[in-house]
């Protein structure tokens, strides 16, 4: 269980280094940071992120799944509020941050495939 949550990290580090590269607004200080950054959004969306999927259920649903992408782009924005060395400069650099790394763990989960715990 602990290697499989190390390598969803590093496919979430490759994502959010990929986001860092083409989304302007994107910035982490050090390679450091980004490992960290990487390491606390898997925290986060393992905690945090069914809290605020329940609470905006409504909203998603109305919305047809698209409020999604903001609740994504909200777990990356508040890495970004608890970790000093990432900036994130708004809701839209989040919005995109979060496709490229929505993009980056899906391919990773096809480069795992089904491992069991």
């Amino acid at each position: 269980m602990l290697a499989k949550f190390l390598v969803r990290a590093v496919f979430a580090a490759l994502g959010l280094w990929v986001a860092a590269a083409i989304v302007p607004g994107v910035h982490f200080d050090s390679t450091g940071s980004l490992v960290a950054a990487a390491v606390l959004l898997g925290v986060v969306n393992a905690f945090v992120r069914p809290v605020v999927f329940v609470l905006t259920l409504p909203l998603t649903i109305l919305t047809l799944g698209l409020f999604l992408l903001v609740v994504n782009a909200l777990m990356i924005g508040l890495v970004a509020a608890l970790l000093g060395g990432f900036h994130l400069d708004g809701l839209v650099s989040g919005m995109l941050a979060a496709i490229v790394t929505g993009v980056a763990s899906w391919f990773g989960s096809l480069v795992m495939g089904d491992v069991k715990d």
